[in-house]
């Protein structure tokens, strides 16, 4: 199955802290999956020809333009470019992959660019990784936030990335393999077999173990579930009950749910009415009450001011 220029791209497409290393790891164990902690490389290349979302001294805007203008003159206009680009992530893949059936690229932040990755690279395989959303928005406050309600920054992942994501796979399902994590932990006999079958890979049940011996240490990465996590486990599964358990916490998960829908949350796998029966079961503490408070107030602020110059920026930009 790999390419004449080296490993098949695999993408594992999830929200941050949805468990992608744990699937990363296991996936890796197989001889014919290599990986490296997430690359991010696709990111900067299809952002080139973006005119927002992306800021550059060199200014942004006359940079994508430039290049786009460049593109259209070239004999097949924007399919010479993407062609080229998609020779040289390949290549970049075939050597960090080497001889290996697939290379296996996880970045979360990829959720801004999934119809480019399918545009670009048709023959990869695409794994869709679905979290409970509260129990990312509760793992990404526990971790980033360490302990402090601040889920307002994180906003471009815990709603755009939910929305991409949906989009993406509701466009694409022929094309890709989806599977939730709680699955993968509660009953792993069951539901690691389809996903190595998807990659038309034998499924080895020792990779359940051995993906302990996967060592991805980097900057970027889940360092924190790599230590805590040795083993595949179904504990963190209702560690999200605990962190979301303030009046304040318990509201903004309740509305974030709403926002989401019953639609989108189907097509990852979860039903509306059974996590709301959840989040209303969890007992509140007044604990933290302050404090939650005053960083919701502070976020939701600071994004204020940063969407207020975001907008004066691109009103001076040269056009």
């Amino acid at each position: 199955m790999a390419t004449g220029n080296g490993p098949r791209p695999l993408f594992l497409l999830s929200l941050p802290r949805s468990g992608s290393t744990l699937v990363q790891r296991v996936l890796a164990a197989h001889e014919q999956v290599a990986t490296t902690p997430e690359p991010w490389v696709l990111l900067p290349q299809v952002y080139a020809m973006r005119e927002r979302g992306m800021y550059a001294e060199y200014v942004q805007v006359s940079s994508a333009r430039a290049i786009r203008e460049f593109a259209e003159r070239l004999p097949n206009g924007e399919e010479d470019y993407e062609a080229e680009l998609r020779e040289f992530v390949q290549r970049l893949y075939a050597r960090a992959g080497g001889p290996a059936t697939y290379f296996l690229d996880k970045t979360p932040r990829y959720h801004f660019i999934v119809e480019d990755l399918f545009r670009l690279f048709p023959d990869a395989r695409f794994v869709f990784l679905w979290r409970n959303p509260l129990a990312v928005a509760a793992s990404i406050v526990e971790t980033w936030g360490r302990g402090r309600w601040s889920v307002g920054r994180w906003r471009m992942d815990l709603y755009d990335g939910v929305q991409h994501l949906v989009e993406g796979y509701s466009g694409h399902r022929d094309q890709a393999h989806a599977v939730r994590y709680e699955d993968l932990v509660t009953e792993p006999e069951r539901h690691w077999p389809p996903l190595f079958e998807y990659l038309g890979l034998p499924f080895d049940p020792a990779v359940l173990s051995e993906f302990r011996s996967v060592h991805l240490e980097a900057r970027m990465g889940d360092r924190t579930g790599t230590e805590r996590y040795p083993t595949i486990s179904s504990e963190p599964i209702d560690k999200w009950k605990r962190t979301i358990s303030t009046p304040i916490r318990k509201r903004w998960a309740g509305n974030y749910l709403e926002w989401i829908g019953a639609a989108r949350l189907a097509t990852m796998g979860y039903d509306q009415a059974e996590l709301a029966a959840e989040l209303e079961a969890i007992s509140s503490t007044p604990r933290r009450l302050v404090s939650d408070l005053a960083g919701s107030v502070y976020w939701w602020a600071d994004r204020a001011g940063r969407e207020r110059s975001a907008r004066l920026l691109w009103r001076r930009l040269p056009r």
